[in-house]
């Protein structure tokens, strides 16, 4: 079977994206690895697949598949790549469009220079439906690893998300601590690791290791997380400007019940086609 895709990137972080509602394409969590890869593939952080809605109220459905293959609720630069890539497939003209996830139902509008805004929705900051192992909640958790004990935030943006702050995050051992972090057992369903440095009340730097994929050049999850982590800390004001190595989102978050709003580039690298 061969498959049209079209590799896109949102931030640095890039995405194989494929249309299973005008061609016929079925993708298994074997398929998705095989496609990820880097040598052997076509090569991504992740592969998104758009499918057709189960509800007519809804435009779209998409699913997420790390390099590893393993599915995902959420990704908020996969979503803004999603909204270019459907209506640059004709598959839609809306500006606004609504899409089912995993993790639920995701507003999207297009605006005018092509960046995307995101309704992420409200994060959730209940230990067990995170999934975190906490007696309660609190804005900032102590995690023990092998060597050291960190201080965490931690947040689900419909997937799950530990924040630290750190001094320099531009040296800090992200590689190795992110791993660990990753597969902490307080985390059941593992967990992203985001590293945050403090510029401003409205301004930081953030490295994120994402599960399954491993460090990526921007994560919008990540992202909100960590604006959300740090506003409930006591140390971010919205909006906040976060500049990951791939580049700038912009996130605005008015405290908890209230959505996060991400807004931030989707880029089309090239087309092309593949057997699988």
């Amino acid at each position: 079977m061969r498959i049209k895709f079209t590799k896109m990137q949102g931030a640095g972080n890039d995405f194989v994206m494929i249309d299973a509602i005008s061609q016929a394409a079925v993708i298994t969590p074997e398929r998705a690895a095989k496609l990820a890869d880097r040598h052997f593939g076509v090569g991504c952080d992740q592969v998104l697949v758009v499918e057709a809605p189960s509800d007519p109220h809804n435009d779209f459905r998409y699913r997420i598949f790390n390099q590893d293959g393993s599915e995902v609720e959420n990704c908020g630069n996969g979503a803004r790549c999603f909204a270019i890539f459907v209506r640059l497939r004709r598959l839609t003209h809306k500006t606004l469009i609504r899409a089912e996830t995993a993790a639920g139902i995701l507003v999207l509008k297009v605006q005018d220079d092509d960046q995307v805004t995101v309704d992420m929705g409200p994060p959730e900051l209940t230990p067990s439906k995170i999934p975190f192992v906490a007696d309660g909640q609190l804005a900032e958790y102590p995690l023990a690893l092998a060597d050291r004990t960190l201080s965490i935030g931690a947040v689900s943006m419909g997937n799950p998300h530990a924040v630290v702050l750190v001094d320099a995050v531009d040296t800090y051992p992200v590689a190795s601590l992110g791993a660990e972090i990753e597969c902490h057992v307080a985390f059941p369903r593992k967990v992203n690791a985001g590293f945050m440095q403090l510029l401003s009340r409205h301004e930081i730097k953030l490295r994120v290791y994402e599960r399954g994929a491993g460090e990526t050049l921007a994560c919008g999850t990540g992202a909100c997380a960590a604006v959300v982590s740090g506003v409930l800390r006591g140390h971010l004001e919205s909006p906040v400007s976060v500049h990951l190595p791939g580049g700038t989102l912009n996130i605005v978050w008015a405290g908890p019940g209230h959505s996060v709003l991400m807004t931030g580039p989707a880029t089309v690298v090239f087309h092309g086609q593949v057997r699988i």
